[in-house]
């Protein structure tokens, strides 16, 4: 595959972003998953007034690629155009993320384009204990 255009993720992702369900906290996140094939599967944050049925944009994401057939990924772009600063993956989805894409996997995210950061899931998630596990 050609080299990953990071921008164009990052942009499906700020699009996303705007289908969001955040009536609580007012704070939309969307994501953009780059699937092997070269599709692209996105996904927004789904809250729920019981917090705990809340999904994140990244785990909307991947779970939908997945029902479509899908076990792994080449990169991930997340996008909450409402944050003071790039936002992170939180645990969870830094720990979904992992499972089924390696540390050198790209990661993007950040407010705008502008003011992005990119790394990969060893620079989210750097002490994986999930993949010492399968050694």
């Amino acid at each position: 595959m050609a080299e990953i255009d990071l921008h164009m993720l990052f942009d499906r992702a700020a699009e996303a972003a705007e289908k969001a369900y955040a009536p609580y906290s007012q704070f939309p996140v969307g994501a953009a998953i780059l699937l092997p094939d070269g599709k692209i599967q996105t996904g927004f944050n789904i809250e729920n007034r019981s917090f705990g049925a809340t999904n994140c944009a990244e785990r909307t994401a991947w779970f939908s690629a997945m029902a479509a057939g899908y076990r792994t990924f080449l990169a991930i772009a997340i996008v909450a155009p409402k944050a003071d600063y790039p936002v992170p993956p939180c645990g969870i989805c830094r720990q979904v993320l992992s499972e089924f894409a390696g540390p050198d996997t790209p990661v993007v995210f950040g407010n705008s384009w502008d003011s992005k950061v990119i790394t990969d899931l060893a620079g989210v998630y750097p002490y994986d204990s999930l993949h010492e596990l399968a050694k």
